[in-house]
């Protein structure tokens, strides 16, 4: 999925790319509103985020000209404009969400995270894409378009990334993956590998799955090589192709 972030501030800018990144989305960055209508063109982007003051085109403007396109991309503003007239305006351009800088990066996850949810809502239903069905990780149920898992009557929040991890281990159960093959599934070719960023990585996503992550049952380390997943027969039934109720 990929996400275009249009925002005249270098440091602002680049700290939405590191976010949303780390999250498992690819980027695309724009410096001002001329930059990003060009960009929209070349890149496909499934998501915009744009600030409002920019300069050559600003922000309001660059929604303007998406909206009057047959494309029905989503549009998240991101802009120190905090008057309530603003966000009013905003979102009567089109725009799907609107956040106020200064913003915490829970925040700013927690919105994109609602806008991937509806963006891949869209595709299954357009689509029928394969790659949303819900499947099966020890006694979690995951459905990757609904960016969760569940265990019974608990809940849990995954990202895009950590979809891809979980799908991953199941399509190769069994299997002991080397991080290069972790990697190059999860992140891209391109990417830079980093044992650091890995194990953090998988150490973050054990807090969420693993009833103990100090003892993982899920996904288990392979010294040497990298991680498992080792079905247990006593949990690995079938599943009840069924969606998870809808919370945002």
């Amino acid at each position: 999925m990929k996400i275009l972030v249009a925002e005249d501030d270098q440091l602002t800018r680049r700290g939405l790319i590191e976010v949303l990144e780390a999250e498992g989305y690819e980027t695309v960055e724009a410096a001002d509103g001329a930059e990003a209508l060009a960009l929209f063109d070349e890149t496909e982007p499934d998501v915009v985020c744009l600030d409002i003051m920019m300069p050559e085109v600003d922000g309001y403007e660059v929604c303007r000209r998406l909206r009057a396109r047959p494309s029905e991309v989503p549009v998240i503003f991101i802009s120190a404009k905090s008057e309530e007239i603003d966000k009013v305006v905003g979102l009567e351009l089109g725009a799907d969400d609107f956040l106020t800088k200064p913003f915490g990066i829970k925040e700013v996850v927690a919105r994109i995270r609602a806008v991937t949810r509806r963006w891949m809502a869209t595709r299954r239903t357009t689509e029928g894409s394969s790659d949303d069905e819900v499947f099966r990780v020890a006694d979690l149920e995951v459905a990757p378009d609904e960016l969760r898992a569940r265990r019974g009557d608990e809940v849990v929040d995954l990202s895009l990334r950590e979809i891809k991890i979980l799908r991953l281990f199941h399509d190769h159960a069994g299997k002991a993956l080397d991080r290069n093959t972790i990697f190059n599934a999860c992140w891209g070719v391109d990417y830079l590998p980093s044992s650091r960023t890995l194990d953090q990585t998988i150490s973050q996503l054990r807090k969420r799955i693993e009833l103990d992550p100090s003892s993982p049952r899920i996904i288990t380390t392979v010294h040497g090589v990298g991680y498992r997943y080792q079905p247990d027969p006593t949990t690995s039934k079938p599943v009840v192709l069924t969606r998870f109720r809808r919370e945002g």
